[in-house]
């Protein structure tokens, strides 16, 4: 017991210390936010995985899926390695880098706002963002709580408040270039906890060939399939495939995802961390997903409701087993990557809601020191609200962590990837065309929550995304598009007067067209 509370306090001690330490950064907005846009491929890489996988996956989804789908739920980690890391890095990296810093947009409401030339949909996109990344919130300390109680006996509601308390201190202290440092320490822990875990799992069960001879045995319900928990696409392709695309897709519209985009300091740098991060997911998410595949081997020992599994309780279960230096360490891992997610998240909507709500709406004149104010205030009451809804739902009926995750990712990337994804490549996109995505992403999550017609939350989550991808492009045929040159345009001329155009049409009444560019 000594040796893993020594793991925890160190752990809290480093992640605290960077935040003292990264404070110099946080001096302006732009350093709070985005680094200074100035944040190097490693950092961002390690930062975009860690905001990636937190314990949603490792706890809730790992459990729940390898359940479900055995060894071949690995194709959600190779997924999210492919589509989610691979290809959104190099399809959205280079565009989002280059198009957000000719628009000045440090947010993706303002980004919204500015390109489509639309208070409205700035607004409105802001309110989604700080709506829907609560149950995320809430569902990250849901499955770190869960491991804690595992490993220590301690309370649900002692872990909920202890992880809140340290996350107010280095995100307030540090802002993103804390998160970042922080992401990129987690990461190496993640990376060597990983390995070790899957390593002693397969050991407690005979070994890999033992595991799988043993997983082969178990009979799949509703399929007749001999060995389904070790075929290569399992029992149930098709809700595999759409857990697949919304944990894969989805990360092309999550706000605090591509937020990473945003900071990189250069294009060489987006390729690099285009690498560095595939390499990560493909450990880390492929990892987790190949040991949740053994859970049927703990049908005896894991918790039930009535005849149903608690997922959740799934691989807290398999890891209860292990030598107690090993449990620390997977304390630490998973400690690791919620605290990562947790940052980002409260980060993204502090500066969503203080930047695209709050000024030149709710306070009209916002000074930069304001701002920061606002930001840091509001990073303490998002960490408050989230957690005590997490206190909440514990007690409620919504007990399984994929479902918090499903109706959020299904949410923010059902509305938000269309508008973002044509945004960056085409010039025919309308306003129209932006708030028919908004609704029907929003629209699909929250109709299939309270009447479930298109199943499970997973379900509604990757058709949402298709719909947004379908919905922006038709409904922009018929209806006015914003004029914009996607297109950088050639000199540096031409690149100040269309950002002193965008200025014009979207900021204050009184921009001065013939001011001095910097001071825009």
């Amino acid at each position: 017991m000594w040796e893993k509370l020594a793991m925890i306090v160190v752990f809290f001690c480093v992640v605290i210390g960077v935040g003292v330490y990264t404070r110099r950064h946080a001096s302006t907005v732009d350093g709070f936010v985005l680094g200074g846009r100035n944040v190097g491929p490693w950092l961002s890489a390690f930062a975009f995985g860690t905001s990636y996988f937190s314990a949603v996956i490792f706890v809730g989804y790992a459990g729940q899926f390898g359940w479900k789908f055995g060894i071949s739920a690995v194709w959600i980690g190779i997924g999210n390695a492919v589509l989610g890391s691979l290809l959104a890095w190099w399809v959205l990296g280079p565009r989002t880098r280059e198009m957000t810093q000719r628009l000045k947009a440090a947010t993706m409401p303002e980004f919204f706002g500015k390109r489509y030339r639309s208070r409205a949909l700035r607004i409105a996109s802001a309110a989604i963002i700080f709506v829907f990344l609560i149950p995320y919130t809430a569902s990250v300390y849901n499955g770190l709580s869960r491991l804690f109680t595992m490993a220590f006996g301690v309370p649900y509601e002692v872990c909920v408040i202890v992880m809140a308390v340290v996350t107010c201190v280095y995100v307030v202290l540090g802002g993103y270039m804390a998160t970042v440092v922080n992401d990129f320490l987690q990461g190496l822990v993640m990376l060597a906890g990983i390995v070790a875990v899957v390593a002693a799992v397969l050991a407690d069960n005979g070994g890999a060939s033992q595991a799988i001879v043993a997983l082969s045995q178990v009979p799949a319900e509703g399929t007749s399939l001999q060995g389904a928990f070790t075929s290569m696409f399992g029992p149930d392709l098709v809700n595999l495939v759409a857990v697949v695309i919304l944990t894969s897709l989805g990360t092309w519209g999550l706000p605090q995802m591509v937020q990473k985009f945003y900071a990189i300091k250069s294009g060489p740098a987006v390729k690099q961390g285009a690498i560095i991060s595939t390499l990560f997911a493909f450990v880390v998410a492929g990892g987790s997903y190949f040991l949740g595949g053994f859970g049927r081997l703990y049908a005896y020992q894991i918790a039930y409701n009535g005849a149903t599994p608690v997922f959740d309780s799934i691989v807290p279960t398999m890891l209860s087993n292990l030598p107690d230096l090993l449990v620390g360490l997977v304390v630490v891992l998973v400690l690791s990557a919620s605290m990562s997610t947790l940052s980002s998240l409260v980060l993204t909507s502090s500066s969503v809601l203080t930047l695209d709500l709050l000024k030149g709406n709710v306070v009209k004149k916002m000074s930069e020191a304001q701002s920061l104010g606002w930001m840091r205030g509001l990073v303490v009451v998002f960490v408050t609200i989230s957690a005590a809804i997490a206190l909440v739902q514990y007690h409620s009926t919504i007990t399984f962590i994929a479902q918090l995750m499903g109706i959020s990712w299904g949410a923010l990337a059902g509305a938000f990837l269309g508008p973002l994804f044509w945004g960056l490549f085409s010039n025919r996109v309308s306003k129209a065309g932006v708030w028919a995505s908004f609704a029907c992403g929003v629209g699909l999550t929250v109709g299939n929550m309270v009447v479930p017609f298109l199943g499970s939350s997973i379900v509604a989550g990757a058709v949402a995304m298709f719909v947004s991808l379908a919905v922006v492009p038709l409904v922009s045929l018929v209806t006015p598009a914003v004029p914009f040159e996607v297109a950088p345009p050639s000199g540096a001329g031409a690149i100040d007067r269309e950002y002193r155009a965008e200025l014009a049409a979207t900021d204050t009444p009184a921009f001065d067209s013939e001011a001095p560019l910097e001071k825009l």
